[in-house]
């Protein structure tokens, strides 16, 4: 079986590839990038795609029995850029695809999930075999923001008390490389999320404990939060799309309890003082 990862050089297509090549050594895999020479580091198969390419991928993905099909990261374009692949991958006799969606993409109140949800139904009608993994935060969305908060003396959003069930990019990257690996995952919708949830006092809490300085959280509104990342130089549109879903998190957006990433994965989910350790060491 041949597997193409798009956004192979992304920070989770990496740790897809790296996955696939533990579980399943002799697999062959290929790497769909737009800069082949920029990720020769992969030690895969590289081949040249771009989401809004729609006849380079049609010949990227010539001779590929299964894809993942990892979510663009061009917001408000996704849909389209999506589509192009869905429609390539068919184009090209593609077997199944896997696309990394989001929690509860149907339902959710983030800004983020309609996108999401015409992939999956673009994805449905397309007659593909298909498996869907939709994936919940990931701990690096806020732990990320650890050297911000040491230097700065304190961990700012707007998520109030609201519960985070965040887990490990890696953990996600295991959970694509199973549901790539095994066609008994086909036709298949999973809801995945971190084993246990946290506020983001909790987080702030740990941080604490673990670098040994008090920094605690401090929730601000909406519009101030949004105001804040503006000033550490993110872009007016993406700050208050960033404090919209710390608020949707406060909602009780980010929670879930279903487990059911660990159970793909056969095992638990990385911690959260494991995630932050990963930052401060």
């Amino acid at each position: 079986m041949t597997i193409a990862v798009t956004g192979a050089s992304g920070q989770l297509g990496r740790l897809v590839i790296a996955a696939i090549k533990r579980r399943a050594p002799a697999a062959r895999l290929v790497a769909l990038v737009r800069s082949p020479d920029k990720a020769g580091d992969l030690g895969v198969e590289l081949r040249r795609a771009d989401y809004d390419d729609a006849e380079g991928l049609r010949a990227a993905l010539v001779g590929i029995d299964a894809l993942l099909l990892i979510s663009s990261n061009e917001i408000g374009k996704r849909a389209r850029q999506h589509a192009n692949v869905i429609a390539a991958a068919r184009a090209a006799g593609v077997k199944r695809v896997v696309y990394t969606s989001l929690l509860r993409a149907d339902s959710s109140p983030l800004s983020l999930a309609p996108e999401h949800a015409e992939t999956e139904s673009t994805l449905k009608a397309s007659g593909l075999s298909f498996t869907i993994l939709r994936n919940g935060w990931y701990a690096e969305n806020h732990t990320g923001s650890i050297p911000g908060a040491l230097a700065g003396g304190a961990f700012v959003g707007a998520a109030g008390e609201g519960r985070i069930a965040a887990a490990a990019r890696a953990d996600y990257a295991e959970a694509a490389a199973v549901a790539l690996l095994d066609e008994a995952h086909a036709g298949k919708t999973y809801e995945l999320a971190g084993d246990s949830a946290f506020t983001l006092a909790e987080l702030a809490a740990e941080l604490s404990r673990q670098s040994g300085k008090t920094i605690p959280y401090r929730n601000l509104p909406e519009a101030d939060y949004a105001a804040a990342l503006a000033g550490f130089g993110l872009p007016e549109a993406f700050a208050k799309a960033i404090a919209s879903w710390d608020v949707a998190a406060a909602r009780g957006a980010l929670f879930d309890e279903g487990r059911q990433l660990s159970r793909l994965i056969d095992r638990p989910t990385t911690p959260l003082a494991r995630s932050v350790a990963a930052v401060l060491t």
